[in-house]
């Protein structure tokens, strides 16, 4: 039963798109797909992803069409990174023939299922790139100005900035240690009871940037996921330095969040105009914005991010967050932070969605003093 329905799902990916092949002059027509990295039978491996159902190993798949004389021998790429570095020199037009291959009779799916294609529930969804960078916007949308104010004074904050922009504000979040991936848990640290959620779109970069006007950036995108910038809003002691601690705020274990897949460009549209992020905890709505929210366009954002420091392909910039963070009071009258047991789930609509459980942290073993203390 379950081949039956991963042929009939493979069936039904008949919608064309029809896109120009990187190598010449022929066209090729090809269902849109996603990208991902997944643990499959204990190996981390690239898929490919049909549907948001269907999980095609990338190297597996590539090794099968090759069969074929009429297919030259291509080299996968090692990781994520690597295949957004090689997609626009070849290797884009690969996967459109892998993709195609699938839907076609004499393809890779005659007959019986291949072992190279999951449904997405028999594997699990790592974060799909570990970017060497990732960059996101503070206070980027109208609704999250002055949020901790009350109605009236968030919409006189919002208007003020709708008269002076500005430029961007941007700060670096960690990677490694602090990306997970979907259905992985967000850590309550020990001690930090105020720990919020604000959900944003991340842009992958694709090619290298380096002062890139805002009216070129579009070409220097690879694609979409969907991200949660988790925040620490416990602040520091009293008596120690001044100014914010973008580090505590921002930086603790599995405090980034980024998946479940990436959407290439070409299949998602123009996020300024499509744009829908939304964030749940359990079945109540706290986040629900679109581009028109936003304060600076992404496109903006990588000219100002570019200006400052090359970017590289995989590196991941995040558009910021709208009103109905766990901080502001705006909207709710009422901070709201996590708590363990809850679920947060995170949708940006033709992307795909994130669903994280919440727990706590247990105790550390007693330090010297020199360690984050608890909510001050």
């Amino acid at each position: 039963m379950k081949r039956i329905l991963i042929m009939f799902t493979l069936a039904l990916l008949v919608s064309p798109l029809v896109v120009s092949a990187q190598s010449g002059t022929n066209t090729t027509t090809v269902q849109p797909f996603k990208l991902g990295t997944f643990e499959i039978q204990g190996d981390t491996r690239i898929g490919i992803v049909l549907n948001d159902e269907l999980i095609v190993e990338l190297d597996a798949a590539n090794q099968a069409l090759e069969r074929n004389p009429a297919y030259p021998a291509i080299p996968m790429p090692k990781n994520m990174r690597e295949l957004i570095s090689r997609y626009e020199y070849g290797l884009k037009y690969r996967l459109y023939e892998i993709v195609g291959n699938l839907n076609t009779n004499d393809g890779l799916v005659s007959g019986s299922q291949p072992n190279f294609i999951h449904n997405v529930s028999q594997v699990r969804t790592l974060a799909p790139l570990m970017p060497r960078k990732m960059l996101n916007a503070a206070v980027n949308f109208y609704s999250h100005v002055e949020e901790g104010g009350t109605l009236e004074e968030q919409r006189a904050a919002a208007e003020e900035r709708r008269r002076t922009r500005g430029i961007p504000y941007l700060f670096i979040k960690p990677t490694e240690g602090a990306i997970i991936g979907n259905g992985d848990a967000v850590v309550l640290p020990h001690g930090r009871s105020r720990i919020d959620w604000e959900v944003e779109l991340a842009i992958v970069i694709g090619r290298t940037a380096k002062y890139v006007p805002a009216t070129e950036a579009k070409d220097y995108i690879f694609g979409y996921m969907v991200s949660i910038d988790i925040s620490d809003r416990g602040g520091r002691p009293p008596d120690s330095r001044p100014g914010s601690d973008w580090f505590v705020g921002k930086g603790h274990d599995t405090f980034a969040p980024l998946g479940p897949w990436i959407v290439p460009k070409e299949f998602y549209g123009d996020p300024m105009v499509r744009l829908r992020q939304r964030l749940s905890l359990g079945d109540e709505v706290m986040q629900d914005a679109g581009p028109g929210d936003m304060i600076h366009s992404i496109y903006e954002l990588i000219e100002y991010g570019s200006s400052i420091i090359t970017l590289f392909p995989g590196d991941v910039l995040n558009n910021g967050t709208s009103g109905g963070t766990g901080a502001g009071t705006a909207y709710r009258g009422e901070r709201r932070f996590l708590q363990p047991g809850e679920t947060i789930v995170a949708t940006i609509e033709g992307i795909g969605t994130l669903t994280l459980p919440v727990k706590a942290e247990g105790a550390p073993s007693p330090g010297t003093g020199s360690y984050l203390p608890a909510d001050m």
